[in-house]
């Protein structure tokens, strides 16, 4: 009897898969299923070449109908949509929960995405892992070839083009079923949550259903941004003669010789030297910042990713940021899109969608960064809906002054909610109701709430634009000093957090701080490690093959392996106290936002988009209820009594921020 079916398959399709999404790829008239490998209840794996009119044996397609059985792939998301095309499925929820996926089961015990650098980082022998020779072998089979006099002009090669090549591709399909088997063998003791697992399906769903695009903007927005490119090279040609005045290299040479010498031409450095130049040496750094507005690209990532129905989909990672658990974004990258401050956005987006650039420059002046702030306005509801978009106040000051147990934060979120004010008043004694907004005190109020609540000191202050505000440097310590003293319980979650780790390795034993519970967890068998952390909600953060050695402070810290943000490798990784803190709270919040998609979902409304603590609803005008869905939002979470949360949303025709 089958119990359990892992499986891989290699696919064609003429769309590219890294620009367009997945569902774009599939959906691809000429998408179809070239292989399929598949071991039934762990057995050595076998191969159906469908290419070559193999056919899945009927007893492995009957398995894969049966809710008693369970199927797994590495970033199941594909194989499930794939072969629901495959079997014409026009629902493909309808078997979306027989899957597993073992690349969540990774991410959730702290590894990194894809299968070769899992099974390195787990430690599979080099006879377990993934085949290096993969990527030219689907590069070679699996997308559109190249015509040129020595292959025929053939715009696709097919396996009696390359049989040897074709036997090897059937080989590597075999090997990836046994790595993600072996990966899926070696975490079984540390399984993914049944919640998290339900929560996956939701992720896939919100995902398959997608959200609208305004492709008239995007058209008009790439057109205009074209247009305005070109007008401004040609202005910066004809002032500088340069060939290619956009290279960095040969408008340093024509700024040295007009006689000034800059080490490079950063974002930053440009507007420093803004203030301290004029005439045509101005000009040309003016130039250079509007043709620097990269996020314009996020329009054309858009028409990459668009579906023929005029959604794009595939916009989220369930469990991107594997540190935390949050989501990350993907193709259009949603989650750092820039912000809007225009008042007039009907007009802009009206001229936009005309393709009237030049009224946009007259109206505008800076088209490229207007364009930019039309960006999330390009996300629209579908035909007769509107969009409800709502997001947690504060969810992470929120988290973390209700972990802490710092009181007098929780009495300000459970009243008035104006932290920023609270925190002035709190650091410096003076009235609340003297803490006006846009007053000094208010402003150091805002930036500590915002840099030193993970144990920051004056230089996060500065990296969260303190000197930017009006703050001179020599009065950052003392800003560090006030906020601290008046959060102790928070600096004691800190240290509380660190000493507990640094209790769990020496000796071995668990721990416990506000709720959370610190403990080794080992496979001695399998050389698993891991430093776990597990949270109110029951899930559990994993810091992988844990050890105690000297940070960069000459101090005895905890490290662990992982994906280092900056250089994108898998590397050694100190923390602390704070880091830890963030990690936690941030893991909470993320949480939060979980239970809160879920009630969302039971409640009927269907998110189409969702973006640190916020959501975005689409929803038919009839049913618009904005009171409803906030009070959803606000609604206490049972692994969290007496966690205060709130919530503030608006209907709109496009998506924004309010």
């Amino acid at each position: 009897m089958i119990k359990t079916l892992n499986i891989d398959i290699e696919t064609f399709s003429s769309v590219d898969i890294k620009k367009s999404g997945l569902y774009k790829y599939v959906q691809s008239p000429d998408f179809e299923v070239l292989l399929f490998a598949y071991s039934i209840n762990g057995e050595t794996a076998r191969i159906v070449d469908i290419a070559r009119g193999e056919e899945i044996p009927q007893n492995v397609v009957s398995a894969m109908r049966n809710p008693d059985v369970t199927l797994h792939a590495y970033n199941a998301a594909f194989e499930w949509y794939c072969l629901s095309k495959y079997f014409g499925l026009s629902l493909p929820e309808v078997w979306l929960d027989l899957w597993r996926d073992t690349m969540l089961h990774g991410m959730y015990c702290g590894y990194t995405a894809g299968l070769g650098a899992t099974a390195k980082a787990i430690g599979l022998p080099q006879d377990k892992r993934k085949m290096t020779v993969g990527n030219s072998l689907i590069k070679l089979f699996c997308t559109p070839t190249k015509p040129t006099k020595n292959n025929g002009n053939r715009t696709r090669t097919l396996p009696h083009h390359e049989p040897e090549k074709w036997e090897l591709f059937k080989e590597y399909c075999i090997q990836d079923v046994e790595v993600e088997k072996e990966i899926e063998n070696r975490l079984s003791r540390f399984p993914v949550p049944e919640a998290e697992q339900k929560l996956w399906e939701l992720d896939q769903q919100i995902n398959v259903r997608g959200i609208k695009v305004d492709q008239e903007l995007v058209d008009g927005a790439i057109y205009s941004s074209n247009l305005i490119t070109s007008e401004l090279k040609e202005e910066a040609v004809s002032i500088t003669g340069l060939s290619n005045p956009n290279s960095a290299a040969q408008l340093k040479q024509w700024l040295a010789q007009q006689g000034l010498e800059v080490e490079n031409l950063q974002k930053d450095t440009v507007l420093e030297l803004l203030e301290n130049t004029s005439g045509d040496i101005k000009r040309v750094l003016e130039i250079r910042q509007e043709m620097s507005k990269t996020s314009v690209k996020k329009y054309q990532a858009m028409k990459d990713a668009v579906c023929e129905d005029g959604r794009v989909r595939g916009l989220l990672q369930f469990y991107g940021a594997n540190r935390t658990g949050r989501w990350a974004g993907r193709l259009v990258q949603v989650q750092n899109l820039p912000r809007n401050y225009l008042d007039t956005l009907d007009l802009a987006r009206e001229l936009a969608r005309e393709k009237k650039a030049d009224a946009l420059k007259v109206i505008y002046g800076n088209v490229p960064n207007t364009l930019s702030e039309l960006i999330r306005t390009a996300f629209i509801p579908s035909e007769g809906n509107k969009l409800a978009i709502s997001d947690f106040n504060a969810i992470e000051a929120r988290v973390i002054a209700w972990l802490a147990g710092e009181q007098w934060r929780m009495d300000v979120f459970n009243t008035h909610g104006k932290i920023y004010e609270a925190s002035a008043s709190a650091m410096f004694g003076v009235p609340i109701e003297e803490i006006t907004k846009g007053s000094d005190l208010r402003q150091k109020g805002k930036v500590a709430e915002l840099a030193l609540g993970y144990q920051g000191a004056a230089g996060a202050l500065i990296s969260m634009g303190a000197l930017n505000m009006g703050l001179a440097e020599e009065e950052l310590p003392d800003i560090v000093k006030r906020w601290r003293s008046s959060n102790r319980r928070i600096v004691d979650l800190w240290y509380s957090l660190e000493n507990a780790a640094l209790a769990v390795m020496r000796t071995g034993q668990p721990q416990g701080v506000k709720g959370l519970l610190l403990q080794r967890e080992s496979d001695i068998q399998n050389g698993l490690d891991f430093l776990t952390i597990t949270l109110p909600s029951s899930r559990k953060l994993f810091y992988v093959n844990p050890f105690l050695a000297e940070n960069d402070f000459g101090k005895e810290a905890i490290h662990y392996r992982g994906m280092n943000q900056t250089t994108k490798k898998w590397e050694k990784i100190s923390t602390y106290g704070g880091k830890l803190t963030e990690n936690v709270v941030q893991a909470i919040a993320r949480d939060c936002l979980a239970v809160t998609l879920a009630r969302l979902d039971k409640a009927g409304y269907e998110s189409i988009m969702h973006i640190h603590d916020e959501v975005v609803l689409d929803v038919p005008q009839e049913r618009v209820d904005l009171e409803k869905i906030e009070n959803i939002m606000k609604q206490p979470i049972q692994w969290a009594p007496g966690l205060p949360l709130n919530a503030d949303g608006f209907i709109s025709d496009y998506y924004m921020k309010d």
